[in-house]
């Protein structure tokens, strides 16, 4: 989703500098052009050259370089940039930009620039909450700042707490979250559901499928990056919850019920993505089943239709199930939309090379009342940027 943005990396004097390495590699892989600047003692814990082999780019550090007489440089730099990140952002360098003090390469680039602006805190924790860094991050967000808090741990000084740069990958969701795409979904409110239930036999042994819950967690994640209030309700996975997103973990077929129809009043969209259990044991034994040497008949019972009461009980709501099916894809989705009587299903063939449970890919044909479209396979994250522009389109927005 970062394809083609041109990031302003700015780095500044903390032992974390080490890290941001891995977050420039990250964005160049991601199609970013990344113009790194660092301040004199970012120097002292990362050589500029390191940078420039990860971004193919020059790093600039000096405000007075005359490379380039006829360009004035950090103004340049900030007129190209879509978004600008300061990892780690220092207590001095958070100070220096909350009172527009520019007296380096870096804050004197941060200045002029409009943008998308991201901060990442790393320090001590009594340097991070001193009254006079809080203060100054108060002052940064009133004036539009996105401030990433830091994470807890033991810390370069031997100290334990609050103040620990994120790892790379989580800034780099944070950055995707506020800078990769327009907020087109701001003031809907997103259901989502994902992965499998768990249905118990006894308390060692239940039933369950493949699903690993990526789809549904990609369509949490894309929704609340288009500026959607979302809420996620997802089985037991084992995936990273998504930053922005309210998760609601559920473990059976009734806890999910239980969880979406509690909330679908509230909801504008809902994506049910999660392969619930459509049977679970009659009753479940409080102790283990012991083996016997016979055969065993297992009784099984309907679980409550989720997608179905979605349906029947929708007012407003667009509402979109999906559908997995190993034959007769098309026909049997037909039947499911007009069945549970809801706007969308898309569906996928677990037969379809790169469409199975736990692939970060997918095959989605998106099926309603009056079309059905074909998507190419592709990463379940662009997949469901897919789906949300098809339910936008439908809706009139």
């Amino acid at each position: 989703m970062l394809e083609g943005k041109n990031i302003l990396l700015g780095v500044s004097g903390g032992i974390a500098a080490y890290k941001i390495a891995s977050l420039a590699s990250a964005l160049t892989k991601r199609g970013c052009a990344v113009q790194v600047v660092m301040t004199k003692a970012a120097e002292q814990f990362v050589a500029p050259v390191t940078f420039e082999a990860l971004t193919h780019r020059r790093v600039f550090d000096d405000v007075f370089d005359r490379a380039d007489p006829s360009v004035v440089r950090h103004i340049a730099l900030a007129a190209e940039a879509d978004a600008l990140v300061i990892a780690p952002a220092t207590a001095d360098v958070i100070a220096k930009i909350a009172h527009g003090i520019a007296d380096d390469m870096l804050t004197s680039t941060v200045l002029p620039f409009t943008g998308c602006r991201i901060v990442v805190p790393a320090m001590n924790t009594h340097m991070l909450d001193n009254a006079a860094t809080q203060e100054n991050l108060a002052t940064l967000r009133r004036r539009g700042w996105h401030v990433m808090e830091p994470a807890e741990g033991r810390l370069a000084c031997g100290d334990t707490g609050r103040g620990k740069m994120p790892e790379p990958e989580d800034i780099l969701e944070f950055i995707e979250h506020f800078a990769a795409c327009e907020k087109d979904l701001t003031g809907e409110r997103v259901l989502v559901t994902a992965g499998p239930t768990q249905e118990a036999l006894d308390p060692v042994r239940f039933l369950t499928n493949h699903s690993t819950g990526r789809m549904g967690y990609a369509v949490a994640r894309a929704a609340a990056m288009r500026g959607a209030q979302v809420t996620l309700v997802s089985g037991p996975v084992g995936l990273k919850k998504p930053l922005f997103v309210d998760l609601v973990s559920v473990v059976s077929a009734q806890d999910m019920f239980d969880a979406v129809v509690s909330r679908f009043d509230r909801s504008t969209i809902v994506v049910k993505a999660a392969a619930v259990a459509d049977y679970r044991p009659a009753a479940a034994s409080e102790n283990k089943i012991k083996k016997q040497d016979s055969d065993m008949n297992l009784p099984l019972e309907r679980t409550a239709d989720i997608l179905k009461y979605l349906g029947e009980h929708r007012a407003d709501q667009f509402i979109c199930g999906f559908s997995m099916e190993t034959e007769n894809l098309l026909e049997n989705s037909r039947v499911k939309l007009a069945k549970k009587r809801v706007q969308m299903i898309a569906a996928n063939s677990l037969k379809v090379a790169g469409a199975g449970f736990g692939a970060d890919t997918n095959v989605l044909t998106l099926i309603t009342a009056d079309a059905e479209t074909e998507l190419p396979l592709m990463s379940k994250d662009e997949a469901a940027h897919r789906l949300l522009d098809e339910i936008l389109r439908r809706r009139g927005r």
